[in-house]
């Protein structure tokens, strides 16, 4: 039997997620979205089913305005909300995104309270700590999309200052989705060879500087939203390693219980994403340096999620 993949949000992000799991053969996709958004919806899932057809894929996909689809999906994927526009911080969508999060988190948990949700709608750590609370759900099911796609702007903007295979390239960024995330440059390896033998200081804090600038990059390009390619790859990629049990080790907001000195907060570390959700979290020996960076991004991020009213 295939399982189901709810998207919420049928725009740039909620699209390319639909494509992306007809590629993969994960599953059968709803895109959902508000009655106002009913032709995009199904006019994307026509256009890719479509596609399929070409291609020879077998998955289906459909898109709604109505709660009731969303029943019995095993992942939902939550893109919803107002992209930043040029000089937004992430931060500037709370009160605009919470209100959208409420309805979504509603309406997954009448219709799919045991599936396992990604966020990757902005804020992101406050707006899966929302999630996780409305819903109530294990904590293990709901986890944020972040350090992946940080890890892999990270990695391109090594894989370019040498030259190299993006391949070869071992990195993790971890904290917050904001502007005081850490890359980790001392675990960062290339073919083996620690990163910091290859590249001297001053380049490595320049990417490390448009790593953490990444996303605001994306949006003074395209002026009229935020990246879409990159999120999406990034939680299909951890839906992937839910869905097929891989059990990957992926960078990704999960609810601490004393990991890293933190309580009852989503922040990102990295984590094994198996058939049971975030199955396991993992602890790195980090230096004073390293831990002071992680508790600046911790204090960001605590100071947006104590904001949170719900």
């Amino acid at each position: 039997m295939k399982k189901k993949i709810a998207l919420i949000g049928g725009g740039q992000i909620g699209g390319n997620l639909a494509l992306l799991s007809v590629q993969k053969s994960l599953g059968d996709v709803v895109i959902f979205d508000i009655p106002a958004a009913e032709g995009l919806v199904k006019g994307k899932a026509l256009d890719i089913n479509q596609l399929a057809a070409v291609d020879g894929y077998d998955c289906r996909c459909m898109g709604s305005t109505n709660p009731a689809d969303l029943a019995g999906s095993d992942v939902v994927i939550v893109t919803a909300g107002v992209p930043r526009k040029p000089g937004m911080s992430r931060e500037d969508l709370l009160e605009i995104n919470l209100k959208i999060i409420r309805e979504v988190a509603a309406n997954i948990q009448a219709q799919c309270p045991e599936a396992f949700v990604i966020n990757i709608a902005n804020p992101l750590d406050a707006m899966v700590f929302a999630l996780h609370k409305i819903i109530g759900q294990k904590k293990q099911l709901v986890a944020g999309m972040a350090g992946v796609l940080d890890t892999s702007r990270f990695k391109c903007f090594v894989a370019q200052a040498l030259g190299c295979s993006i391949r070869d390239i071992d990195a993790l960024v971890l904290g917050g989705h904001g502007d005081d995330m850490v890359p980790l440059l001392r675990h960062s390896t290339v073919g083996g060879v620690p990163l910091c033998e290859l590249l001297p200081k001053d380049k490595l804090d320049a990417i490390v500087k448009r790593t953490r600038e990444g996303g605001a990059e994306l949006v003074a390009l395209y002026k009229t939203g935020s990246a879409y390619f990159g999120p999406a790859a990034s939680a299909i990629v951890m839906a992937e390693s839910y869905l097929l049990d891989r059990k990957r080790i992926l960078p990704c907001a999960a609810l601490l219980e004393g990991e890293y000195g933190i309580s009852g907060y989503f922040f990102g570390v990295p984590a094994q994403i198996g058939a049971g959700g975030v199955e396991k979290i993992l602890e790195l020996k980090l230096e004073d340096a390293e831990k002071a960076e992680l508790a600046k991004s911790f204090a960001s991020v605590k100071k947006t999620v104590d904001s949170v009213q719900l």
